[in-house]
């Protein structure tokens, strides 16, 4: 009976997302096989009458997809996402970045100018990549930028993104030129002028190398 909780808990989750948030139906399988992974490791390992143990490395696995949509939500203010970005942000914090695309591919199919839905893709393809910047997350950070071309966080990203790719001075050319095309009153100005100092000592750094 101590399993019975826990599968009612799944069903809750299930109906709220699915009524409460409206999560589309093309996402109703994906959600539903995600909850029943879960389930089927819980009743292979979970330990439910145990006492509490001390946790593990394994607890931490979504902290780099926690931070990575608090740093994008930062960017956006405090307005709230779609709801389908929320849901998504849901799975990418725990580090489940295909889960977190597939629904946010469906959003966009319906809503294709939403560009925080645009950037959230793009960020969730190149972690699931395992931090290379492959064309389709390529494509997702420009139509983020085309759908509003004054919002920095598509550009500041994709420099990340190309960082973390070793491609140093394309990131460095795309950050200079975001700051040659700022407003001089841009908040996010200094910001992004102390990061692209770093880069410059880092290209000096690898060319010393």
């Amino acid at each position: 009976m101590t399993f019975v909780p826990i599968l009612l808990l799944a069903i809750a989750a299930f109906a709220f997302a699915a009524i409460a948030l409206r999560l589309p139906r093309p996402a109703w399988a994906l959600l539903g096989a995600t909850l029943m992974f879960g389930l089927a490791g819980y009743a292979l390992q979970g330990s439910p009458g145990q006492a509490g143990a001390p946790k593990s490395a394994a607890s931490d696995l979504g902290s780099e997809g926690a931070e990575l949509v608090e740093a994008r939500r930062a960017i956006y203010g405090p307005a709230p996402p779609s709801r389908y970005v929320t849901v998504s942000d849901g799975f990418a914090r725990r580090g489940q970045f295909a889960d977190a695309a597939g629904i946010l591919r469906g959003s966009l199919a319906r809503q294709p100018d939403d560009p925080e839905a645009w950037l959230a893709l793009a960020n969730a393809l190149t972690e699931h990549a395992e931090g290379q910047l492959t064309p389709a997350a390529v494509y997702a950070y420009e139509q983020a930028g085309r759908v509003q071309p004054d919002q920095p966080g598509p550009g500041f990203f994709l420099g990340v993104a190309l960082i973390r790719s070793g491609r140093l001075v394309q990131a460095r050319a795309l950050w200079a030129e975001m700051l040659e095309k700022a407003p001089p009153d841009a908040a996010w100005r200094d910001g992004l002028k102390e990061r692209l100092d770093r880069l410059d000592v880092l290209i000096a750094q690898a060319g010393n190398q």
